[in-house]
């Protein structure tokens, strides 16, 4: 994908949005958090299960689908923090995995100086909702700007009955026109933290 995220883009099937300083700060408390409670180091989150785990949240099979992973950043951002692999742009953008769905192809956008990141995040939205190739959206926004939480549920009023929308947020996000998930259940995961061991 550009770096121009208005330029003609060819969208996938399958679009998963993601806020990635959001992700990271999320996986930041969730490492200090269980750390703490279960006495032992917690490593890097690994992306490629959390990629799956959110894509199976919005509903995906296994199949020979096609996935877009937009992580949407800071432009004086490195790479994410708390996963492997991390670095922008020599890990992540550009790359693509394979698995039991499918493939994932990955782009790390930089927001631009004339911008701001909960905007492009709106915009990549609005880019994706009339889409008719696309039939799945999974968003991961700042779920605790409840600005930018007001102005994509109103957004996403104006999706088609037969786009299957999935947000993903650490707490529910009252109202909307789209599936909710817990953000934290598939970061779990990919944290490599087990069930039993939180019960």
């Amino acid at each position: 994908m550009d770096k121009n995220i208005n330029q003609p883009v060819k969208w996938s099937e399958n679009v998963i949005i993601v806020d990635a300083e959001y992700l990271d700060h999320v996986v930041f408390n969730l490492t200090v958090n269980f750390e703490r409670m279960l006495g032992r180091r917690i490593p890097p989150a690994d992306l490629a299960k959390w990629i799956d785990c959110v894509a199976l949240d919005g509903g995906m099979r296994p199949g020979a689908h096609e996935t877009q992973v937009v992580l949407i950043h800071e432009k004086n951002a490195a790479g994410l923090q708390y996963f492997a692999p991390s670095e922008y742009q020599t890990s992540l953008n550009g790359k693509a995995f394979k698995d039991q769905l499918g493939e994932f192809v990955i782009s790390a956008v930089p927001v631009e100086s004339m911008t701001t990141k909960n905007d492009l995040l709106l915009d990549v939205v609005s880019l994706t909702l009339p889409e008719k190739d696309v039939r799945r959206i999974m968003i991961i926004p700042n779920g605790e700007d409840e600005a930018l939480c007001r102005q994509l549920r109103n957004q996403l009023q104006q999706a088609d009955e037969d786009k299957h929308i999935t947000v993903l947020a650490m707490e529910p996000i009252a109202g909307g026109n789209f599936r909710q998930e817990i953000l934290g259940y598939s970061l779990l995961q990919a944290l490599g933290i087990r069930a039993d061991e939180i019960r």
